[in-house]
């Protein structure tokens, strides 16, 4: 089965940045870019940000 070239790893909720580059590796890929975005919720008619969403790029590693 064949991997496809590029892939996008979000990090997860309890995962460090470190963690989720690690999985990458692990799954064959290394990094390419890197895209980060807030993650807003309503509270009581209240915009607030919860958490920035982390996401990386992985390249499949040529071997």
């Amino acid at each position: 089965m064949s991997q496809k070239k590029t892939v996008w790893f979000e990090v997860g909720e309890n995962e460090t940045i470190d963690e989720c580059l690690k999985r990458m590796e692990a799954a064959g890929y290394m990094v390419s870019g890197k895209k980060e975005e807030p993650l807003f919720q309503e509270i009581e008619g209240e915009i607030i940000p919860i958490r920035q969403m982390i996401r990386f790029k992985g390249t499949l590693i040529k071997e």
